[in-house]
C-alpha cells in the first residue's frame, strides 16, 4: 500500500474543497489549534477529551498535504508550517500528558517522564528537518506497513487514557522516544558523514 489509510480517508474528505478558497495552510492551522486544544486539556488533567482532540489532530495533519497535492497549491512555507505544527503538537503532547497525570496522581515524576519523551522527540524533529533539507523528502520518509505508520500509536491514545493505561504508556514513551532517538541519530550520522565523502 503506497499511501496510509488515513491519508486516502482524508484524500476523500477534502476532495470537495479542492475548487474554494480553503487552502492546506488554513488546514494546518485547523490542525494546530486542534492538537493545541488537545494538549492544554492532557495538561489540565481532562485525559479523555484531552486525547480525543490530539488523535482527531492526528488525523487532520494529512488533510493539508492531501489538499497541497490535489490543487498544486503546496508551499515550501507551507511544508515548514505543516513540520512545526508537528513538533508542537507531538512534544507538546507528552509534556502536557506527564503534567496532567502529575496533576492528577501527584506523581510528580510523571512530569520529567513527559519531558523526557518531549525533549527526545525534539531532537528527533530537529534531525529529520536536516536531513530533509540536504536529502529530500525520500529520505525521512516514515516506514509503512500495511498501511499503518508510526505516528498511527496516537490514534490510541483515547483508548489508553480512558483504560487507565495513561501512566503506561508514558513510561514507555519514555524510554522509546529516547530510543527512536538514538535511531535517527545513527541515520542522521550516516548522512553527514555520506555528504562529506
Amino acid at each position: 500500500m503506497d499511501k496510509p489509510w488515513d491519508a486516502m480517508l482524508a484524500a476523500r474528505l477534502v476532495a470537495p474543497l479542492r475548487d474554494t478558497a480553503v487552502t492546506p495552510n488554513h488546514l494546518t492551522t485547523v490542525r494546530l489549534l486542534t492538537g493545541l486544544a488537545g494538549v492544554y486539556l492532557l495538561a489540565r488533567g481532562a485525559l479523555g477529551a484531552g486525547s480525543w482532540l490530539v488523535a482527531l489532530s492526528t488525523f487532520l495533519d494529512h488533510t493539508d498535504g492531501e489538499l497541497a497535492r490535489m490543487t498544486g497549491k503546496g508551499s515550501r512555507l507551507g511544508h515548514y508550517y505543516d513540520l512545526v505544527s508537528d513538533a508542537l503538537i507531538t512534544i507538546g503532547m507528552f509534556l502536557g500528558l506527564g503534567i496532567g497525570i502529575a496533576g492528577i496522581s501527584g506523581n510528580r515524576s510523571a512530569t520529567l517522564l513527559g519531558a523526557i519523551a518531549g525533549v527526545s522527540i525534539a531532537g528527533i524533529f530537529q534531525m529529520r528537518i536536516d536531513m530533509e533539507s540536504r536529502l529530500g523528502k525520500s529520505a525521512t520518509r516514515q516506514p509503512n506497513i500495511a498501511g499503518f505508520e508510526p505516528e498511527d500509536v496516537f490514534y490510541l491514545l483515547p483508548l489508553v487514557t480512558h483504560g487507565g493505561y495513561a501512566e503506561g504508556f508514558l513510561k514507555l514513551a519514555a524510554v522509546g522516544a529516547p530510543a527512536a532517538a538514538l535511531v535517527v541519530l545513527a541515520l542522521f550520522l550516516r548522512s553527514r558523514r555520506g555528504a562529506s565523502a
